[in-house]
């Protein structure tokens, strides 16, 4: 089959899909990734993508160009006649949606998690959420990534027959995340991994690291990822470039081999506000970090309280240091058994297999449905 892949980065597609796409490329499919072209695009192609450029903002919501975004959308799924799309992120899964449903192309939409549509009230998210509503009206089916999110978005948009089924996220590749041993020797790390937005949680961390210092807390905490500042909720560099010149946090900046950083903290902490399934929290578990992470949707199915790390209060500093004081006055042998537990349970529940599997199934079922005549590109 053909299929087309639709996302707001290139980025995603390599960092989150990677593994779906060698996998559709091994079965002899044809996969065509359509996204904004920044330098991961190249790196799609040499996996063996074609790969179609298509400027998508992350943000905003201006009525022309989103207008504009479904006709490019219209032109390329004419262009290339997929069997199959798969839609990732907010505009792809609306604007592609309608575009690929206009030619009566079967769509498979992922819904990652539902962010600030879901989180905020204003006119903003009440356009997004109609917008949802009529894209996935006519749409084939709609993954999510844990049941609060799933029962939260049909119960808000208040489509009770949309066909749905749930993913673990996008898995974790088991091979490439392992448990490895901490090689510099240094104090007790903390290490915080998400894009630097509100929403996140990086004030209450920020927050959580100067109550830890207060107390003569020995340890470091750090904060690994990419600022979006073009993002409504996006947190400046001035301020990131502040906090580490203070030394409340050591910032790394930005990495393609996590892994490697992961391996030299002894928890990964996340204080989002809600997620779908966070990656970052896999890859630690899968590397048999113990972990920290609010009680919220995404997050509390991936975090077993007690047993592979602790949970604390959303947008709550103070329960996010309890949290950090209890697992920095754990012994070592407690440490490694919360991360034995995390590893093993991980294996079981967040296997990418089992992720790839799914799409396979409903890739297969879904596919060839397309009224178009295909031609070679």
């Amino acid at each position: 089959m053909r299929i087309a892949i639709s996302i707001n980065r290139s980025w995603n597609i390599y960092n989150f899909r990677a593994g779906l796409v060698r996998a559709l490329v091994a079965e002899g499919h044809e996969v065509i990734a359509i996204a904004p072209k920044d330098q991961y695009s190249r790196l799609l192609m040499k996996m063996g993508c074609r790969f179609f450029p298509l400027e998508v903002e992350n943000t905003g919501s201006n009525p022309v160009k989103d207008l504009l975004l479904y006709f490019e959308y219209l032109k390329i799924y004419k262009k290339i006649q997929p069997d199959i799309v798969l839609q990732y992120t907010i505009k792809p899964n609306i604007y592609g949606t309608l575009a690929a449903k206009k030619l009566k192309i079967p769509v498979i939409n992922n819904v990652s998690g539902l962010g600030t549509v879901f989180l905020n009230n204003g006119l903003v998210s009440f356009i997004a959420q109609f917008l949802y509503k009529i894209a996935f009206r006519k749409t084939d089916l709609v993954f999510f990534q844990n049941e609060d999110d799933r029962r939260e978005f049909l119960n808000t948009i208040n489509l009770p027959k949309l066909n749905t089924d749930l993913l673990p996220g996008s898995g974790i590749n088991l091979t490439r995340f392992t448990p490895q041993p901490k090689m510099n020797g240094q104090k007790f790390t903390f290490l915080m991994i998400s894009r630097i937005i509100k929403d996140k949680g990086i004030y209450e961390y920020i927050n959580m690291a100067k109550m830890a210092k207060a107390n003569k807390m020995d340890a470091t905490f750090q904060l690994l990822g990419e600022p979006d500042v073009g993002h409504r909720r996006g947190i400046s560099k001035e301020e990131l470039e502040t906090w580490h010149k203070e030394g409340i946090i050591e910032y790394l900046g930005v990495t393609d081999f996590v892994g490697d950083v992961i391996k030299e903290a002894d928890c990964v902490v996340l204080p989002s506000y809600r997620e779908g399934t966070p990656k970052t929290l896999l890859e630690g578990a899968a590397m048999a970090k113990p972990l920290i992470a609010t009680d919220v949707a995404g997050c509390r199915q991936v975090v077993l309280d007690g047993q592979n790390g602790f949970l604390c209060q959303v947008k709550d500093e103070g329960s996010l240091f309890e949290a950090v004081n209890r697992m920095y006055n754990l012994n070592q042998a407690d440490l490694d058994k919360m991360g034995t537990y995390g590893r093993k349970y991980i294996e079981k529940n967040y296997d990418e297999n089992i992720v790839i599997e799914r799409y396979l199934y409903w890739i297969d079922k879904l596919g060839n449905k397309s009224n178009f005549k295909q031609t070679k590109l």
